[in-house]
This record gives structure tokens, sequence and C-alpha cells, in this order.
């Protein structure tokens, strides 16, 4: 029993989302750049790579070519799964013919603000997506997993509490949903609300996987990994190099978790995390190429 313990408490996962990195760099990447740089991700050992989007290209232009990226994807490891990210029904349709695909990801908020900011809904229809794409994932073999997006407080004066977070997670258990990922998507929460809110419902819901979804400055990720970690979270969203943040929020864009911190943070622990560094390498090559030749 400790050594079966110690082996969940030791092993983290780590979904790296290039989508989320990518979407707020405003000249397009070419996609064949995009496509060579996913590839070298898809070697070093992550659970999941969320390589793109199904949203609207007017919305999100430089997530266009999702398709063609999907496409051209070659020698996936059985280890690493495949996500994108969708913003309706439509875009649920889309993914579902790509068998490559294995998860698809859904911004989901309590908050009717940012689901008008975000995806253009309300909470009505954001809830009924939800039981589109859980009924399409079901029939077509992938996984739903909701994002809970401003997990940890609300900036637009709506509604919150830990309370509102645990009915909405109880509501997604009902439709079969077991995947969510608390999302801290402004990058403005302190580490102690974190670790509260993490430790109240993996506590509350103990057959849930939980992911965390944060947003920090430079060097200021590891103090809020720490705290979702402390509380029983095993599943981190990173970008290498800390690209990106959520461009439809209406607040400044704070980068993502920078895949670096949380590699530190594990070695400092002597957590296993799986990832091959020196094949990480090849990949900031190409991830040098998209920043400074797109």
């Amino acid at each position: 029993m400790y050594k079966l313990m110690m082996t969940k408490y030791s092993m983290i996962k780590i979904t790296e989302t290039p989508r989320d990195g990518m979407q707020g760099i405003t000249q397009f990447i070419p996609t064949k750049n995009k496509i060579e740089y996913i590839n070298a991700l898809l070697q070093c050992g992550f659970d999941t790579i969320e390589t793109g989007s199904f949203v609207s290209p007017r919305a999100i232009p430089q997530m266009a070519d999702t398709g063609e990226v999907l496409k051209n994807l070659k020698d996936k490891p059985a280890s690493t799964k495949i996500a994108v990210l969708v913003a309706n029904e439509k875009g649920g349709i889309l993914a579902k013919d790509y068998d490559i695909v294995d998860e698809i990801f859904y911004p989901f908020s309590f908050s009717p603000t940012f689901l008008k900011k975000n995806l253009n809904t309300t909470l009505e229809k954001g809830e009924k997506t939800i039981d589109f794409l859980q009924n399409l994932c079901t029939e077509s073999g992938k996984e739903l997993v909701v994002y809970l997006s401003l997990a940890f407080g609300n900036p637009y004066n709506d509604h919150w509490s830990i309370d509102l977070v645990s009915e909405w997670i109880h509501k997604l258990m009902q439709k079969g949903i077991y995947r969510i990922q608390l999302a801290e998507t402004i990058g403005d929460v302190e580490a102690d609300v974190i670790q509260q809110v993490c430790a109240a419902v993996v506590i509350a819901f103990p057959k849930v996987e939980f992911g965390f979804h944060t947003h920090a400055l430079p060097d200021k990720g590891t103090e809020k990994v720490n705290a979702a970690f402390t509380a029983g979270i095993r599943h981190f969203d990173t970008v290498l190099g800390g690209l990106g943040g959520c461009p439809m929020t209406g607040h400044e864009m704070v980068p993502n978790l920078d895949l670096t911190e949380l590699l530190n943070f594990c070695h400092d622990k002597g957590l296993n995390c799986k990832v091959d560094e020196k094949k990480l390498n090849r990949a900031k090559q190409k991830l040098s190429k998209i920043i400074f030749q797109s």
C-alpha cells in the first residue's frame, strides 16, 4: 500500500498546450512550423498535447489551420494523447472526424460574463454544449475534458464561492464527466486561495481527476504550482517558454505557466514527470523558429 501511495504521490502528469501559447502571437505562424514543433513535442513524453482548436478563425486566426496540423502529425507514442479545444457544437463535430484526437477540451465557466466574452454564449447554452460534446465523445471514443474557468474567483463581480464551484463539479459528474481542469484564467489569484479551493474539491470529489491551469508572471508560477500540489493536484497544464495567455477575457494577458518552472519544481521535489529533457531541447529549437521566424 505504501509503495502504491508513493507512486501516486510522485507521478506528475503534464498537458503541454502549444495551442494556448501560439494563439496569442499575432503574426500567423506558418503551418509547417507548427507541424514540426508539435511533432517534436510528441517525442518528449508528455501525457497530453493540446495541438490546436476548432474555433472561429475570425476570433482566433492563428488556429485556422488546426485541421491541417492534425493531418500531418506522425509517430505519436501510445502514451501521449492529442487534444483540441472547441468553443461550440460545430467545433466538436469537426474534432470528431479526426481519429488522432483523443480528448476534446471545452472552456466552460459558471460566470455569465466570462462565457459572453470568451465564447459568446450564455450559461444555459454552455451547459447544453457540454451535454452535446459529452454525447459526441461517448459515441466517438474520445474523452471530454471540461475546463472550469475562473474556478478561484471572479473579476467581473459575478457570484463566486467554493460552494458554487462544488455545485458545478457535481453537475459535471452527473453528466459522466470525471476530467476537470481548474483554471486560474487571468493570473491574479493568490496561492492560498488556490490551495483552499483545490483542497476542498479534491477531498469532496475523490472520483474526479482534477488538473490545474494557471497563468503567472516569470518565476511566480512555482508558488501556485506548490499550492495546487499540496492540495492534491497531480495534473498540470504548461506552455514551453511561458507563451500566451487568454486574449478574450478583457484583461491584460498574463503568460501561461512555463514548463521550465514546473520541471524545476518536480526536480526539487523528486517527482517523476516522464519528460525526456534531451528530446525537449530539440523541441526548444523548433520553438525558436516559431518565435523568431514566424
